[in-house]
């Protein structure tokens, strides 16, 4: 409703359009039992004439009002979805990495469509619907006293019971439809990580595993629905038997009424269209009451994505950060995922602009989570990262990652043309600079063998290229923004040997001037950077130059000597 209320001045023409429409509605009853009374009573054909014409004109202002009632209450409805898709994925853009690192893409997927779609059918049908159910009983409650306050007495109280079944089966609803959306959005993930892992699947023929595996889901969110199908069937029998008692009532002792002579035949006829008015609007009952429970169980998931805070935060009044030198400090950093294990402890390093920095470490190490840091990926648990000696804390989150480029590891592409993944950082890139940084990351050549050249469109997470291809197409996208900070996160781990010593060739001078971090476990990449950290259980345990780690025989000597042992190793060991 938060979404829908700056929508007033769409929805006060609808809310006008509905009651017109109900008030010409409940006006045809009568004019019918004025009628019958009419031809009873006087038998003035004139007046007759007249009734009739006002019946037509009350039915066709009735079908106008409907008309615009519709067509407003859809039109806010499928413009409030529209708002909240947009703030959904909006908000999922936002969220850091740590949101992500738990989140599900099926799950999410089906927050940002199912989940949407019913809280838009509770908008255009159900919201609207509950108001004309509670207008219309009003309205006819009224007439019925009018009419008859005795007969009314007996028949209303058969209205208030259909009302308090309405609310026992929403309660009834709700927490089933919360379980048939969270059984969706796990179906979800299992066919998008069946679909993103389909060629592993096949590789180890496993599909008649994974098909039990979607079935079983299946079944479970078969019988939640059936589930829902019984209270709601169960429900509107109930009600419609709850709706005929009083036109029962109305048949018996109004007809004694009419014997008595205290009720006229066109009244008793006004009770019984009335009452049969109330017919459509209580079996229409059970599925408003399916859509407001839909409604809720989604608007409920929808706002645990709204209504999560960042991890990572732009403070008020930020600043921006421009023209960046490249001197990175790290002053006692520590930071963990989860606030139990540390990743990080008390890590320091001072790197000055223009350094070539490598990080090298086992598995685990913390290699990687320094370079998430750098460009507040994640926050840091504690201590501090300043960029030209302004911590990135204090910058705005665009202009921070404007200035600090990452080449990560998992090389991701879009279903677009290759021009279009290059310049993805920087829109309006020319032509120009698009081949330069192409030529830069040795793709230049590969490129113009393809027949559309940098038109050709790149298949889904680019399966059409290769993992190398893939890779230097990842680089050309990060040089393109130009950014004074480079971090190269395992970046050459796809190439082979000649097209790396290539891509080491065109980069030298791309790197000369600008502050670049690798990280890589090719030593053999590293021998000339001006500072190699080495990291072991998230602490630096060695720093220096290659020839000063070698002659310190550490970890690093270790680490290259076994490296060596590998690539010079005996053939037959493959």
């Amino acid at each position: 409703m938060g979404f829908v209320k700056k929508y007033w001045k769409r929805l006060l023409p609808a809310f006008i359009c509905m009651l017109a429409s109900l008030a010409f509605s409940l006006a045809i009853p009568r004019l019918l039992g004025e009628g019958i009374d009419t031809v009873l009573g006087s038998g003035e054909r004139s007046r007759l004439i007249w009734l009739a014409v006002a019946v037509l004109v009350a039915g066709a202002v009735r079908g106008f009002s409907a008309f615009g009632y519709t067509y407003l209450t859809e039109l806010v409805s499928q413009t409030t979805a529209y708002d909240i898709r947009n703030a959904l994925y909006d908000k999922l853009q936002r969220l850091s990495f740590a949101f992500h690192d738990q989140a599900q893409t099926g799950e999410l997927m089906s927050r940002a469509t199912a989940d949407v779609e019913a809280t838009r059918m509770f908008l255009g049908r159900g919201l609207g619907g509950v108001l004309q159910i509670s207008i219309l009983s009003i309205g006819i409650s009224y007439l019925l006293v009018s009419l008859n306050w005795t007969l009314a007495l007996l028949t209303i109280p058969f209205l208030v019971v259909v009302g308090w079944r309405v609310v026992i089966i929403s309660r009834r609803l709700r927490p089933i439809w919360l379980k048939i959306q969270q059984l969706m959005a796990r179906l979800g993930t299992i066919l998008e990580e069946n679909l993103t892992g389909v060629r592993t699947v096949k590789a180890f023929a496993h599909e008649q595993q994974e098909s039990k595996k979607f079935s079983a889901q299946a079944t479970l969110l078969y019988d939640e629905h059936i589930s829902a199908t019984r209270q709601r069937a169960l429900n509107i029998p109930i009600m419609m038997f709850a709706i005929t008692i009083p036109i029962a009532v109305v048949l018996w002792y109004g007809g004694h009424q009419v014997i008595a002579g205290n009720l006229t035949i066109g009244g008793v006829t006004q009770f019984i269209l009335y009452l049969g008015m109330m017919a459509m609007p209580v079996r229409n009952l059970g599925f408003l009451t399916n859509i407001f429970s839909r409604a809720v169980s989604a608007g409920q998931r929808i706002f645990e994505i709204l209504d999560t805070e960042s991890m990572v935060q732009e403070k008020p009044g930020a600043i921006e950060l421009n023209g960046v030198k490249g001197e990175v400090h790290f002053t006692n950093v520590s930071f963990s995922y989860d606030s139990v294990a540390p990743i990080l402890k008390n890590v320091s390093f001072n790197v000055q602009p223009g350094e070539l920095v490598a990080l090298v470490g086992g598995l685990g190490s913390g290699k990687s989570t320094i370079a998430h840091l750098i460009p507040r990926f994640y926050d840091v648990s504690s201590g501090g990262i300043t960029i030209d000696g302004i911590d990135v804390r204090d910058v705005t989150l665009d202009s921070l990652r404007r200035n600090v480029g990452i080449v990560q590891q998992n090389t991701f592409l879009f279903s677009a043309t290759i021009r279009d993944n290059i310049a993805y950082g920087t829109v309006n890139a020319d032509m120009e600079h698009i081949v330069a940084v192409a030529k830069a990351a040795q793709l230049h050549d590969f490129i113009e063998t393809l027949a559309d050249g940098y038109e050709t469109w790149v298949g889904e997470r680019g399966v059409t290229l290769s993992g190398g291809q893939k890779q230097r197409l990842v680089i050309a996208r990060t040089l393109l923004i130009n950014p004074g900070i480079l971090i190269m996160d395992d970046s050459t781990s796809s190439v082979d040997v000649e097209t790396e010593h290539l891509m080491r060739q065109a980069m030298d001078k791309l790197i000369k001037g600008r502050t670049t971090f690798i990280i890589t476990h090719r030593l053999s990449i590293i021998k000339n950077a001006d500072l190699i950290l080495v990291l072991k259980d998230g602490q630096v345990v060695e720093r220096g130059r290659h020839s000063e780690l070698i002659a310190a025989n550490g970890l690093y000597q270790q680490i290259y000597e076994s490296q060596l042992s590998i690539t010079e190793g005996p053939s037959e060991a493959f």
